[in-house]
């Protein structure tokens, strides 16, 4: 059943990516600390939404980032009370059919909750009809997801990356703790095709980039890189790392001491945002913005895999909890 093997278009979402690259802590024991709205990770909304009854008819526990509540039914879902952050756990809707994917978690922490993130393998098999598994990978960004999705064609354009935001950070500090898989080489599973090998160990990420972004009188969103923060994880930790304290480069970093390619302007995976009149258009980051220019968005995301849509490696993890900006 074609519509049936649609749904898996949607985990490209758990696998929405940025390269990075390793950044050294600064010290930063004089800064005054922020948390994020809802960066303690303790408060979740449980989404229980059923799937269709075609593809198992399944109650799925879909988690957001946000007021603690439970939601039982299928509605689309928007960020709620004030909180930035959404997810790669997604409710799809295409030919009248309802499927999920869930790549991130509430796990408990001491008295409160963390969040995890992992790369799994995610199937829709019905028998006789549709058998097809994808890898999907877990992830956070500030911003939303333009619920239900209804296709699979160029599913960056269901995200609206990036939040409003005029500040000029210091650095970055949040907990974290990491699993690698032992694969040595990553994997591309699309449900279309054979799974192939990738050349490459599968790393979790963490991105922060500042923009200074405008629109055109056609609606064409543009943006001058004015602050950067990237950092991967190469080998798993068997404790919390807490505090861990990135800083945040500005204007041209090129010839920063602490430059990595993977910082580079032009990311991976095109990011879009929604404009003026409603569309959700593409991100063209033009420049590198000056070390004084002011942001308007920033784009702040956590993810267990590197390599963009349907590339990691299963049994990659990352925990994250206590998000906080530092000024």
């Amino acid at each position: 059943m074609k519509q049936a093997s649609n749904f898996i278009g949607i985990l490209a979402f758990a696998a929405l990516l940025c390269t990075a690259g390793n950044v050294q802590a600064q010290q930063t024991d004089a800064l005054q600390a922020e948390t994020m709205p809802y960066g303690d990770m303790d408060q979740w909304i449980d989404r229980q939404i059923k799937e269709s009854g075609i593809i198992g008819g399944a109650l799925k526990h879909v988690y957001a980032i946000g007021p603690t509540q439970v939601i039982s039914d299928n509605s689309a879902y928007r960020n709620m009370g004030g909180s930035p952050w959404a997810t790669s756990n997604v409710m799809a809707r295409v030919a009248g059919i309802t499927k999920t994917n869930t790549s991130v978690f509430p796990e408990r922490r001491g008295d409160g909750y963390c969040a995890r993130m992992d790369t799994r393998m995610e199937s829709v098999k019905v028998l006789g009809v549709v058998n097809i598994t994808v890898l999907a990978a877990g992830s956070i960004y500030a911003g939303e997801t333009l619920e239900p999705i209804r296709g699979t064609k160029n599913p960056q354009k269901m995200l609206n990356s990036g939040i409003p935001f005029t500040r000029r950070p210091k650095a970055l500090r949040f907990d974290y703790k990491v699993r690698m898989s032992e694969r040595p080489n990553r994997i591309r599973s699309t449900g279309f095709s054979r799974i192939t090998d990738v050349d490459g160990r599968d790393y979790p990420t963490v991105v922060l980039l500042l923009q200074q972004r405008w629109e055109d009188k056609e609606g064409n969103i543009y943006a001058k890189r004015v602050g950067t923060m990237v950092v991967r994880y190469n080998q798993t930790t068997e404790q919390w790392n807490n505090a861990a304290t990135y800083p945040i480069l500005y204007g041209d970093i090129t010839s920063h001491p602490d430059y990595r390619p993977e910082m580079m302007r032009l990311q991976v995976e095109e990011r879009y945002a929604v404009n003026s009149h409603g569309e959700s258009v593409p991100i063209h980051e033009v420049a590198w913005g000056s070390p004084t220019d002011a942001p308007t968005h920033m784009v702040l995301q956590f993810a267990s895999s590197h390599g963009g849509a349907y590339v990691g490696s299963p049994g990659n993890s990352l925990w994250i909890d206590n998000v906080q900006l530092l000024y």
